[in-house]
């Protein structure tokens, strides 16, 4: 059983030791291109492990299936895979942001941010194989967890959706604050090292700060993250490979993605709505269970949406972004003003939509009408796009030309009438 566990991370091991020791052994500037294409390779080699775990649930290789893990077939395990492998993918779009947030604020040069990324993940690792053990033993042990987790991602998904970060504070990190509590800072950068020796004194310098500020992000990040794949499996093998493989090609996607984040403004919403999702999907496991096969459609969907949306051009982008921190124009009052009334209109829009969609759900054991509550709430959250507002505001738009050319004929029909009535009684009389 142990051998299983071993045998990834020293597979693991290998991956980190080629990219690091290897193929990054210098300190250099990644490009948007080789980032891409580092991004595919660990997506191939995470489809070809569900591979391994097709077959190795299915014909029980090293005792999957049987001690290691659940007892799952192999089509059952490599969908739990791929599901809680993309649900954390999507999510740690959002941990992106973040990062580029502290590269920003740390003045970070470009060619160590690989390797503060790498230092990174490698303590990740660490930290999310403690969370899954205590997550897996607590599931164990208390069945009702699950429905903590649940109402955890529903809050989430509420935070996240009026949350901004532009106001990044990183004084205010307890890990941060400790570091430069405990060991004296050098006042810049010296290379890549992340300590210094100096007069017999240690001496840490900002690059380690940093390093420090991306692994207690991603820790909080965690805390989300891996009770929405214990929605979809609860083996703790999947669980884990799934989760460790995902983050690994969080560097090559960071690089990537990083400079284009804004761009896609809607994938946000996206991950609000794939996090209420999968919070609900946890309350829901023992009163209607959905199949893996559904969530994943359903997760895959609500991604696409959000780029789809984020394609399309936005006449009014700026509105949409949080004022500046620290001024109070008259304009900066005003933006503030309408980024406040419509972050709490997208969360009145959320609730009261995802309270649709649960009564909806709920129906579907009463002869109530489902079918029609269940469209209703998803068109409510819909509503948040601005694509859909568009779809709504022309479709109003119709109906009322569509009216009013209705009245309009009834109204020529009463003016021809009415001269015709007029021209009879006002006619002179025919000649005798």
């Amino acid at each position: 059983m142990i051998w299983v566990w071993l045998g990834f991370l020293a597979f693991i091991a290998f991956l980190l030791a080629i990219d690091l020791g290897v193929i990054h052994r210098k300190p250099q500037v990644i490009s948007t291109t080789s980032a891409l294409a580092w991004s595919g390779v660990w997506i191939c080699i995470s489809l070809a492990f569900n591979v391994f775990v097709y077959y190795g649930y299915e014909r029980h290789w090293l005792e999957l299936g049987l001690t290691v893990g659940h007892e799952l077939t192999g089509q059952q395990a490599a969908v739990q895979f791929l599901t809680g492998y993309v649900i954390e993918k999507t999510l740690s779009l959002d941990n992106i942001f973040i990062i580029a947030l502290l590269f920003s604020y740390f003045q970070v040069p470009s060619q160590y941010q690989h390797r503060v990324l790498f230092w990174g993940i490698l303590g990740a690792i660490v930290f999310r194989g403690v969370m899954i053990l205590a997550g897996a033993l607590l599931i164990a042990r208390f069945e009702w967890i699950v429905y903590v987790f649940g109402v955890l991602l529903l809050v989430t998904a509420a935070k996240m959706l009026v949350a901004r970060h532009d106001n990044l504070s990183v004084d205010r990190n307890p890990f941060v604050r400790l570091a430069k509590r405990w060991f004296p800072m050098t006042e810049s950068y010296e290379g890549d090292r992340f300590l210094v020796r100096r007069s017999g004194r240690l001496l840490m310098t900002p690059l380690c700060l940093v390093v420090i500020a991306v692994e207690s992000s991603d820790v909080l990040f965690a805390v989300d993250s891996i009770p929405a794949i214990f929605a979809v499996t609860r083996d703790p093998f999947i669980v884990f490979t799934s989760n460790i493989l995902a983050i690994l090609g969080l560097r090559s996607l960071f690089f990537a993605l990083a400079g284009a984040m804004r761009k896609f403004r809607y994938l946000k919403m996206s991950l609000v709505f794939i996090l209420a999702f999968v919070g609900v999907k946890m309350l829901l496991v023992h009163v209607h269970p959905i199949p893996t096969i559904v969530s994943l459609a359903i997760i895959g969907g609500l991604l696409l949406v959000g780029i789809l949306a984020s394609c399309m051009p936005n006449e009014d982008s700026a509105a949409l972004e949080p004022p500046p921190m620290g001024t109070a124009s008259s304009s900066t009052i005003k933006r503030t003003a309408v980024y406040a009334f419509r972050q709490t209109r997208k969360l009145i829009v959320f609730v009261v939509g995802i309270s649709v969609v649960l009564f909806g759900i709920v129906l579907f054991f009463t002869p109530g009408p489902a079918i029609v509550v269940i469209p209703v709430g998803l068109l409510i959250l819909g509503t948040e796009f601005v694509w859909a507002r568009r779809l709504l505001s022309r479709f109003k738009d119709e109906t009322r030309k569509w009216l009013g050319r209705g009245r309009g004929n009834t109204s020529d029909d009463t003016r021809t009438a009415a001269p015709a009535d007029g021209e009879s009684e006002q006619s002179p009389p025919a000649a005798s």
